[in-house]
């Protein structure tokens, strides 16, 4: 029988450390959280979110100081949880390359801080990361940080996650399948894993257990999928646009397939967010370091990359124009119910009106304060409402589907309005257009 200590550690309090953490709360585990942001800490000491969601205000709100503690110091919640997931950031740098610099640094410190204990400690590894990157840069990182053998002193587990903004509690508790990956020689570790997943996730749930490289792999696979599925979308989209088709009458059809099913099959302004965007590109450049030149993947990012240009050009052309033209920018987070605006349409979208000479102004429910701290984005005036977005302005580009957006139509007289996603659906007039159809 596996024993399993109650105290579980959580280090990195993004969404994806938050979902991990406020779920296994939620179930009955005691909950470290490890977060190098003491603002984070003080915040769910006090019980509130250290991120913006609703979701995990009522969970944080209930358990936060109590079943769930967070703390800076790593050396007291390894000492005392008997597993810790990792789910730090990996962000995409320069040349398609991931920035492994967070899981690296939590790795050796958590190889530091296993030196200092006796009792088996497990390692699971939720951050997106790289085929290989277990054997060759995790595993000798905790083994030299805590002279101690892996299988033998502790276990390491890839877990990757799958998770949608605004619905990561569905999807963490409901999941289509749990991947592990692990060590050949180590089931130990996967089994305490699975023990802990019992007490959340529905008897019945897929469940693949596989190497560490091939789970590393899985991950990336997936959401390059999910890319090209709209990049596809897209495509077809540019070309019912030329022939006069609602391609989401084609989509739809096409996705009652249910060799295809309907997912990520809404033609739009392209994909954003924190996930898909960056994990194509990390594809694309692990594909060059071992000499593989991926097309499909180079052209899913081309379509996705030249949707925003033709949007600017569709509303240039409806204007005559841009240049001293004011434009609206409807939605700023890269989806509803979020204020993230990592990887967001509206970003360069912004930069190719300001380019053009445009005037912008734009609107969020959610986003405005994040938006304002992305770097180079250029002269915008933001405003507290859809009435004033569109005051006195000759243009609209809708890019997030967010709700409120729907009852614009009463607003729309003599402004030439652009949809990067379909909100307005049949209200379509005569100053009212879709990017694809």
């Amino acid at each position: 029988m596996i024993k399993i200590n109650n105290n579980i550690t959580v280090i990195g309090l993004g969404y994806v450390g938050s979902t991990v953490a406020s779920c296994l709360a939620d179930v009955g585990f005691h909950v470290i959280c490890v977060e190098k942001d003491e603002e984070k800490v003080k915040r769910i000491n006090e019980r509130r979110s250290p991120i913006n969601n609703m979701k995990f205000d009522a969970i944080f709100g209930k358990y936060g100081g109590d079943r769930l503690i967070a703390t800076t110091d790593l050396d007291y919640a390894i000492k005392n949880s008997c597993i810790s997931f990792v789910c730090v950031n990996t962000p995409i740098k320069d040349e398609n390359k991931i920035d492994t610099s967070d899981v690296e640094a939590t790795v050796s410190n958590i190889g530091k801080s296993i030196s200092k204990i006796d009792d088996f400690h497990v390692i699971v590894i939720k951050s997106t990361i790289l085929p290989r990157t277990s054997e060759n840069l995790i595993i000798p990182r905790l083994e030299q940080n805590s002279k101690k053998d892996v299988v033998k002193d502790f276990g390491i587990v890839v877990n990757p996650e799958f998770l949608r903004e605004g619905n990561e509690i569905d999807d963490f508790t409901k999941p289509d399948r749990i991947v592990i990956g692990e060590m050949i020689e180590d089931k130990r570790s996967g089994d305490i894993l699975i023990e802990i997943y019992k007490k959340m996730i529905a008897s019945g749930t897929p469940i693949i257990r596989t190497d560490l490289c091939t789970a590393e792999m899985i991950k990336y696979v997936s959401n390059a999928f999910l890319a090209t599925k709209i990049s596809f979308s897209n495509e077809i989209g540019n070309y019912c646009k030329l022939l006069g088709i609602d391609v989401y009458n084609v989509m739809n059809a096409v996705g009652l397939d249910h060799r295809v099913s309907s997912d990520y099959l809404n033609a739009g302004v392209g994909f954003g967010g924190p996930c898909l965007e960056k994990d194509l590109l990390a594809l694309i450049g692990c594909g060059t370091e071992i000499q593989y030149e991926p097309r499909l993947l180079n052209a899913v990012k081309d379509v996705n990359d030249d949707q925003p240009r033709r949007m600017i050009d569709l509303l240039e052309s409806k204007l005559n124009g841009l240049k001293g033209k004011k434009i609206a920018v409807l939605g700023l987070a890269f989806k509803p119910g979020t204020d993230d605006v990592r990887g967001s349409r509206a970003i360069p979208l912004i930069k190719m009106l300001l380019k053009r000479d445009a005037i912008v102004k734009a609107y969020d429910p959610l986003a405005i304060e994040r938006m304002r701290l992305v770097d180079s984005i250029g002269p915008v005036e933001y405003v507290d409402n859809i009435d004033d977005a569109l005051k006195d302005v000759q243009g609209c580009l809708i890019v997030t589907e967010w709700p409120e957006f729907k009852q614009i139509s009463d607003k729309m007289d003599n402004i030439i309005v652009i949809e990067g996603r379909r909100v307005l659906n049949d209200k379509l007039n005569a100053n009212c257009e879709g990017i694809c159809w």
